[in-house]
């Protein structure tokens, strides 16, 4: 019988492992930490990692839906890549802490069209 609580594989992860995970820019800066996965109900698959960046102990820290394949795990740092700079970041969509934040298809198309990535999360009924 499999041990129900693995966390890692060659090719898997556990989400579990995946929050907090580090994430840097090109330059080995790191520039937050993923705090939060978005999985699309339907397909199962993840749409986004939320991204945390500034904020001391937690206060005045802003969150930002980065769509998951822009995010790439890189073993040497133990963390996640993105091909963008906190400089770049000043104008993405985010949200703070404690706001509630609207995952409409219109604030997808939005991230979208920030990043340059496809708009592809299915219509819902």
């Amino acid at each position: 019988m499999q041990d129900p609580n693995i966390r890692e594989t060659h090719t898997l992860v556990a989400s579990d492992m995946v929050v907090g995970t580090a994430v840097y820019d090109p330059n080995d800066n790191k520039i937050g930490n993923v705090e939060r996965l978005i999985l699309e109900k339907m397909s199962g698959q993840v749409s986004y990692a939320v991204l945390s960046f500034g904020g001391f102990l937690g206060l005045g820290e802003d969150y930002y839906p980065v769509p998951w394949q822009m995010l790439t795990y890189d073993e040497s740092v133990e963390g996640f890549r993105v091909n963008l700079t906190k400089e770049q970041m000043d104008n993405a969509p985010k949200y703070g802490a404690g706001e509630d934040y609207d995952w409409s298809a219109i604030n997808d198309r939005r991230i979208s069209e920030h990043y340059g990535v496809p708009f592809g999360r299915p219509a819902l009924a």
